[in-house]
């Protein structure tokens, strides 16, 4: 007779503490196993020699050529095509958060004398104030900006592409090379990126947070707005501008961090 899938098994089937007590065992035996593999692991990481200081450091060498590595593949990856999502203007936050000062902390700081500095590949400057660079066509974003402390938070800028900035000011022989960087004007943050990901379409000089001009505490008169990056890159108040075919000095890499700090 076939026997009947449907019926339930009446079967009790009996475990004695004995039993229990060996299933306990080898599940705590197993668990402390593994912890053990896991400390001994993240003692050896530590152990290894920490990288030569340069345009990196803090890291040791091991966990930086694994970054390295990883920002080998993102980069090969990388697409003008790959937008970041936007969303509408109303699911904007109407209060910004505020994460870091690095940089923004100089008293004598004067933003009516600022100036935008560019350092040519010749040698040369070009000096600009904000007006010159709102006379640019501005372009708007509505995005989710991302920490690399875990939040976000979709907010509104507006300014200048970077890209529209470059063929404005005839900079094409700078944005050939391979790495521009960044800093505040007092020089205590700044930050190192390629060029590809800041010539990508959705990256802005921005003047505007919600409609209105920034904020000192947002980077009054002009930040780097880069969905493509974290916010560490997204540098406030910027003063200067450099390009170079080497990568060029980064705030965060310094201190053990990733260089490329890509999405």
């Amino acid at each position: 007779m076939m026997k009947n899938p449907f019926k339930r098994n009446t079967d009790i089937k009996t475990v004695s503490q004995q039993q229990i007590n060996r299933r306990n065992f080898i599940s705590f035996t197993a668990f402390a196993g593994f912890s053990a593999i896991a400390y001994g692991g993240w003692r050896w990481l530590n152990s290894l020699p920490v990288e030569t200081s340069g345009t990196t450091a803090g890291a040791n060498k091991l966990l930086r050529r694994a970054l390295d590595k990883n920002e080998l593949v993102l980069r090969n990856a990388f697409s003008n095509n790959h937008l970041v999502q936007t969303y509408p203007k109303s699911m904007a936050a109407k209060v910004v958060r505020v994460n870091s000062n690095i940089g923004m902390t100089d008293t004598s700081f004067d933003s009516k004398t600022w100036q935008l500095v560019v350092n040519r590949k010749n040698g040369t400057q070009l000096k600009l104030g904000l007006d010159d660079i709102r006379k640019l066509p501005k372009t708007a974003i509505v995005f989710d900006f991302k920490c690399v402390e875990g939040w976000d938070q979709i907010s509104h800028w507006g300014g200048v592409k970077f890209s529209d900035f470059i063929a404005h000011y005839n900079l094409q022989e700078e944005a050939a090379m391979q790495y521009v960087g960044m800093a505040t004007p007092d020089g205590k943050y700044y930050v190192g990126m390629e060029m590809a990901s800041i010539m990508h379409p959705q990256t802005l000089l921005a003047y505007e947070v919600n409609d209105q001009l920034l904020p000192d505490k947002h980077g009054h008169p002009l930040r780097l707005i880069v969905p493509v990056k974290y916010g560490i890159k997204n540098l406030k108040r910027i003063g200067s501008i450099s390009f170079s075919d080497e990568r060029l000095p980064d705030f965060w890499a310094k201190r053990g961090y990733d260089y490329y700090s890509g999405l």
